[in-house]
C-alpha cells in the first residue's frame, strides 16, 4: 500500500516534470523515446525518412543559407569517393553551425557509414543525442533515439570497451521500454569510471524518476565537481528536497538561480526558496 508521504512524493515529481516540460529544462524529461532495441531499433529508424526532417529544417533558415545548402546537396548528388566523403561532412558541419542537431546528425552518419571509423560513429552517435535531447516531436524523437542506438553500436562493435559508445548507448536506452538494460550499461561505465559525467548524469535523472533521491544526491554531485549548470543544481536541490535536507535544498536552489538565465524560471525557484523557508 502507498503510504501518504509516497502519494505526496510521487506527486511533486509529476509536477516538477510537468515543469521542467514547460520551461524547457533539458535532462529530466525526455518523454518516452519510444525507444527500441536490436532489429526494431533499426526497423524503426527506416520507418521515418530523415531526409524528411533535413528538408524542414531548411525552410527555418535564412534564404541565403537555403541555397548555400542546396548548392552543396546538388554538389553531393553527382559526387562519388572522397569529394563524396567531403561533401557529406561540410554538410553536417554546415548544420552544426547552424544549430540544427538532427541535420547534421543525418550527414555525420552518412559519412560514417562510408569512412566506417569509430571515430566517426562516436560523433554520429553524439550527434543524433543532442538531436533527440533537443526533440520535442513524438514522431521523429524515437527515430532519432534509434538512430542513436544504431551509431552507437556500430562504434561497439569496433572498440567494445569504448565507454562514450557504452555512455551513449545506455542513455538512449533509459528513456525506452527497457530502461534497466541502459542503467545497467551506464552503471558498468561508472564502474570503470567513477566521475564519468554523462553515465553519471543520466544515472541521477533515472533516480528521479525513479524516486530513488538519495541515489540522485551522490550522482549530481559527481557531476558538478566537473561541470557547473543551473539544470545540474536544480537536479541535486530536488533531491535534497525530497529527502527532507531542506537547508541544502535551499542553497541548491539559490546556486540554480544564480546559474538561470530564465526568468520565468527564477520565479519559480524563488518561490521554492521561500516554501523551504518557512
Amino acid at each position: 500500500m502507498i503510504k501518504g508521504k509516497q502519494i505526496a512524493v510521487i506527486g511533486l515529481v509529476v509536477v516538477l516534470m510537468a515543469l521542467l516540460l514547460s520551461l524547457d529544462i533539458k535532462g529530466l524529461v525526455k518523454g518516452d523515446r519510444g525507444q527500441p532495441e536490436g532489429a526494431t531499433a533499426t526497423a524503426g529508424a527506416e520507418a521515418f525518412p530523415l531526409e524528411q526532417v533535413v528538408g524542414q529544417a531548411k525552410q527555418q533558415v535564412s534564404t541565403k543559407f537555403q541555397q548555400e545548402l542546396s548548392d552543396l546537396e546538388s554538389q553531393l548528388a553527382k559526387a562519388e569517393g572522397a569529394e563524396k566523403s567531403g561533401l557529406q561532412k561540410q554538410l553536417a558541419q554546415k548544420w552544426d553551425d547552424l544549430n540544427q542537431a538532427a541535420p547534421a546528425a543525418y550527414y555525420y552518419e552518412e559519412f560514417a557509414t562510408g569512412s566506417n571509423k569509430l571515430e566517426d560513429w562516436l560523433k554520429a552517435g553524439s550527434s543524433y543525442t543532442q538531436a533527440y535531447e533537443a526533440s520535442k516531436d513524438s514522431v521523429v524523437t524515437p527515430v532519432l533515439v534509434a538512430k542513436a542506438t544504431s551509431a552507437y553500436q556500430k562504434a561497439l562493435e569496433m572498440d567494445p570497451e569504448n565507454l562514450d559508445a557504452k555512455t551513449g548507448l545506455g542513455s538512449a536506452m533509459v528513456g525506452g521500454p527497457n530502461p534497466m538494460a541502459g542503467i545497467t550499461i551506464l552503471l558498468e561505465v561508472v564502474k570503470k569510471d567513477p566521475e564519468n559525467v554523462n553515465a553519471n548524469m543520466n544515472l541521477g535523472l533515472f533516480s528521479i524518476r525513479s524516486g530513488q533521491f538519495d541515489k540522485g544526491i551522490e550522482r549530481f554531485k559527481t557531476v558538478l565537481k566537473h561541470r557547473q549548470s543551473a539544470d545540474v543544481w536544480f537536479y541535486l536541490a530536488t533531491c535534497y528536497e525530497n529527502t527532507g535536507e531542506k537547508k541544502s535544498a535551499i542553497e541548491a536552489f539559490e546556486e540554480t538561480k544564480r546559474l538561470s538565465t530564465d526568468a520565468t524560471f527564477s520565479d519559480y525557484l524563488e518561490k521554492r526558496i521561500q516554501e523551504l523557508k518557512k
